[in-house]
């Protein structure tokens, strides 16, 4: 590999390119990485961190009510949008600085252009340079989608949205995944009048129907108004904002239009066709366990590949990759049993099998429920509910599942990761001592099960 310019180069400098890059190069290999926006990727400069402190800020409003009921008067209380996106913009600067500083001090070489694959082992960038590599590593994630309708160019997506000048009055978000129902939790907490639209029967598609069911009704009975079964037709500028028809022919004023109407690998200009490398029929490359392309020495990992789209498996497999290709290791990533949340207003976290799924591929399931209304909102009067789920398999006594839904689910959700990872069983939860008062004893104190679910 001495023949060649650099041991390893990386396409995208995000989670996944970013780890892979400081992997391979503690290794011992000589490593490039080239991006032409901004090092971090999706997640840290305009996905997961942005959007997790604007939920945050949508949050403080349910704070202030709920303190009344503590003896608190916290009235009145204001909001400046201005300066939540100046406190956002300089978090993420710092973020970037300290991945770029990190890359650097892994001895990574940083090109601030954008590269394209330009035959066997070589590079050409944006700047007119051309190097060559031992090894390509492509991880330059997805990007939104937007449906094809009249008036998609007056639309905003999750690129454009934390960079708005102002609060829009009236929002709609159109979708009904992770970043619609996230979106549209943030518009509402802010004060904005929110419609979201989803083309399926419920939101949250693929999720547990029954927790998906629940926070739907919660954000519901928060004031999002939320339209099933229908889709945007059309989006028109008027002089009041933008007049959105739907298909069911109901016509909606707004002043913003957002569509998190999910993402799609980003492959263009990349040299995959003239390489040869396969790729699925949304552009997704196609890859083996090792993250090989069916090219020989180029690899793709993260959300280009369209496996499990989230930041830490693209960060997962980023290192498997250097471990195996550069560490002399064997190194496959195990894509089950991945813990999720999602930052909606009630939040979610889940982990394992659906109930859906379950049931299809075990005979006999219980299931443990667990619905309750948590300390603190005895006191402050809010009429929210958490609801708990633990789907079993009844005849070895192993946890399939768990599905929450409430505060700090997410945070929850990670450890119960662990223990479903390691095979836990519900014996193994009911003689976990209870830490009290809290909501998730309730995991470890459910001992009836609410169902019994039979099939021969």
């Amino acid at each position: 590999m001495t023949d060649f310019d650099y041991d390893l180069f990386v396409i995208g400098g995000g989670s996944g390119g970013v780890r892979a890059a400081r992997i391979a190069s503690g290794y011992g290999a000589r490593v490039a990485l080239a991006e032409d926006y901004r090092v971090g990727g999706t997640c840290v400069i305009r996905g997961c961190v942005p959007k997790k402190l604007l939920v945050y800020a949508s949050r403080f409003p349910d704070e202030f009510v709920d303190a009344g009921g503590f003896g608190w008067d916290v009235a009145p209380a204001s909001f400046d949008w201005a300066k939540l996106i100046a406190a956002k913009d300089r978090e993420i600067d710092r973020l970037e600085q300290a991945y770029a500083t990190n890359l650097e001090r892994a001895k990574v070489e940083i090109f601030r252009a954008r590269a394209e694959i330009d035959g066997p082992n070589t590079i050409r960038l944006s700047d007119g340079r051309r190097v060559t590599a031992g090894k390509i590593l492509i991880a330059t994630g997805g990007r939104p989608f937007v449906p094809d309708f009249p008036g998609r160019e007056h639309v905003v997506t999750s690129n454009e949205v934390f960079d708005l000048a102002d609060l829009p009055n009236r929002v709609v978000v159109i979708g009904g995944g992770y970043i619609a129902v996230e979106f549209a939790g943030i518009f509402n907490g802010l004060g904005a009048t929110t419609v979201q639209l989803y083309r399926g029967d419920q939101i949250l598609r693929g999720f547990d129907r029954e927790i998906a069911a629940t926070l739907q009704a919660d954000m519901i009975a928060r004031g999002v108004d939320i339209r099933t079964c229908t889709d945007v037709a059309s989006v028109e500028k008027t002089p009041d904002g933008l007049r959105l028809t739907t298909t069911a022919g109901d016509v909606i004023e707004t002043d913003l239009v957002m569509a998190a109407t999910g993402r799609v690998p980003n492959v263009a200009g990349l040299g995959l066709e003239a390489l040869g490398v396969a790729t699925m029929p949304n552009g997704a490359i196609v890859v083996d366990e090792h993250s090989r392309t069916c090219v020989p020495g180029v690899f793709a990992v993260g959300d280009v590949t369209d496996r499990v789209s989230l930041t830490p498996v693209a960060i997962r497999e980023g290192h498997a990759f250097a471990d195996t290709e550069f560490g002399g290791k064997d190194v496959v990533v195990d894509h089950a049993l991945i813990p999720t949340a999602v930052f909606s207003t009630p939040e979610l976290g889940t982990v394992g099998l659906t109930q859906e799924d379950a049931c299809e591929q075990y005979p006999h399931v219980d299931v443990y429920r667990a619905k309750f209304r948590p300390m603190r909102n005895t006191l402050s009067g809010r009429d929210e509910r958490v609801l708990m789920k633990i789907l079993v398999d009844a005849e070895t006594d192993k946890v399939l599942g768990v599905h929450l839904l409430g505060p700090d689910s997410g945070e929850f959700a990670q450890l119960v990761g662990i223990v479903i990872g390691m095979g836990g069983t519900k014996a193994d939860f009911d003689r976990t001592m209870a830490v009290h008062p809290t909501a998730t004893e309730e995991l470890v104190t459910m001992r009836t099960p609410s169902e019994q679910l039979r099939r021969d």
